[in-house]
């Protein structure tokens, strides 16, 4: 699982968003749950909401602590142990904010199939990861990192730890911005995205017009608005001052 973990770390950022494509391509989404509308309204709901808390759970931890989780080189790497922010509340807390955008998004489309099987295909493959970073972490920093893996779950948030783990922290709104913004871009997208699908796959495309624009109307407005930022991130926006 390490050597797969390795693989994915690598490839991830491209691999993930194409293998939701050819998922969403195989199962098309169903029209309604249940043939009820109202369930429909409230799996849809629940779905946005978990993809919120994904997105929340994200902006706290890059608020209190932001950690660099791209490797080096497209490789497992880490510069220092990072035990503080929510890293004190969980060893996993970026990862376990994907999970909730994935399965929030996979909920979204709603087909029970893949709904079930794409959780289940991140959640193996997140895993695969963390064991190839655990294996780097265990390497490089030893007694250290076993002491902070008795301490601090790899999954649970164990919110008890928030408060000490965030003593004398302050949080950075402008380092979530310039940080995770392109995060909830894309989250906003592939919301946008999944309901555009539902309604090309569930009805003749005429009689859905109205919809699909107002969505593409959407989709454009989040691409406008990530230019934006993307633009004043270049700029120096976004920035942190140097510790005095």
């Amino acid at each position: 699982m390490i050597t797969i973990g390795n693989f994915l770390f690598r490839f991830r950022n491209l691999l993930f968003p194409a293998i939701i494509i050819v998922l969403f391509l195989l199962a098309p989404p169903p029209a309604l749950v249940l043939g009820s509308p109202a369930l429909t309204l409230v799996k849809d709901l629940a779905a946005v909401l978990i993809i919120l808390a994904g997105l929340a759970l994200r902006a706290t931890v890059v608020g209190y602590k932001y950690i660099q989780r791209g490797g080096l080189k497209k490789k497992v790497y880490a510069k220092d142990l990072v035990t503080e922010g929510m890293f004190g509340v969980c060893r996993n807390p970026l990862y376990v904010g994907n999970m909730l955008l994935y399965s929030g998004v996979f909920l979204l489309h709603g087909n029970p199939f893949l709904v079930v099987f794409g959780i289940g295909l991140f959640a193996f493959m997140y895993q695969c990861i963390v064991y190839a970073e655990e294996a780097f972490l265990d390497r490089t920093f030893g007694e250290a990192y076993q002491a902070y893996c008795r301490d601090v779950p790899r999954w649970a948030l164990r919110m008890r730890n928030f408060a000490q783990s965030t003593e004398g922290m302050s949080f950075n709104v402008k380092r979530v911005i310039g940080k995770d913004y392109s995060t909830a871009s894309a989250a906003m997208i592939a919301i946008l995205a999944t309901e555009m699908y539902k309604f090309a796959s569930n009805a003749p495309i005429e009689h859905n017009t109205g919809a699909l624009t107002a969505l593409g109307v959407l989709m454009a407005l989040v691409g406008i608005a990530t230019a934006i930022i993307s633009y004043l991130k270049r700029r120096g926006a976004f920035r942190e001052r140097a510790a005095s």
